[in-house]
């Protein structure tokens, strides 16, 4: 494995979160800010943040939900370290805790200290290439959080698992790969609600966010799509509210 590139320090919300990352491999981005800003405000309880790469979903979402303390869960040794450097930066330390393991392993989670079905939130944002149906990134890390072997049902199985009944996963992914986003929810999830996210008006959506929450049996939602970008390029309002930490998604998101 390749020397790490060193970190960098970059701003989001407006500079009211600082972030360290690699200046090269993965970087965050508009899917973890929207994928955040599906934590409610009044969350209280245990919101886990599930691949969280550097902390970003996980720690933006503390800083729209006081209430809630923070778990970072997250496999690469170096992304993790970095998590906690972004937890004691933005002073954090007595709300978030990273939880450095292989989320798919029930014994690495309990090792790690990640037991028992009691988060009230998880959001995620799994790795969405499966080696064979696309190309994989030379760069090791990058890899790591883009790739999954195993796909989507055993990731998807490992998160209910820490879910607490009536407590709501969700999760940020490609929009073609809802089927099988579909077929690893399954009948493990129900109110299952669907967000479109569209580059522009009237372009077919890139990106959803797709919400279940545990235990519940009532049907699907579709809402209207969120529109990233104007006819100049630039971001919407919305778009821009959300990346300032003041946008709101559509309930229940």
């Amino acid at each position: 494995m390749s020397a790490p590139a060193a970190p960098r320090a970059d701003g989001f919300l407006g500079g009211k979160l600082r972030l360290l990352q690699p200046s090269r491999g993965h970087r965050v981005g508009t899917d973890a800010i929207l994928l955040a800003a599906a934590a409610p405000r009044a969350l209280g309880g245990l919101l886990l943040d599930i691949g969280a790469g550097v902390g970003a979903v996980g720690l933006i979402a503390a800083l729209r939900a006081p209430l809630a303390t923070i778990g970072l869960v997250e496999i690469d040794a170096l992304s993790a370290s970095l998590a906690r450097e972004n937890v004691a930066a933005n002073g954090l330390g007595e709300r978030a805790r990273v939880f450095e393991c292989d989320v798919l392993s029930a014994a690495a989670r309990r090792a790690a200290g990640l037991e028992g079905a009691n988060a009230d939130l998880i959001l995620t944002n799994p790795p969405y290439l499966t080696p064979g149906r696309a190309r994989v990134s030379p760069d090791p890390r990058r890899a790591l959080a883009h790739v999954s072997a195993g796909g989507l049902e055993p990731w998807l199985r490992a998160c209910v698992a820490l879910l607490r009944p009536g407590g709501a996963l969700v999760m940020i992914h490609r929009a073609d790969a809802l089927p099988d986003c579909l077929a690893g929810v399954g009948a493990r999830l129900g109110s299952l609600a669907l967000l479109p996210i569209a580059p522009r008006e009237g372009e077919a959506a890139t990106r959803m966010l797709l919400r279940g929450v545990k235990g519940s049996k009532a049907p699907l939602a579709l809402y209207p799509p969120l529109i990233l970008h104007g006819a100049d390029g630039a971001f919407t309002p919305e778009a821009k509210a959300l990346h300032r930490g003041d946008g709101e998604l559509p309930w229940p998101f």
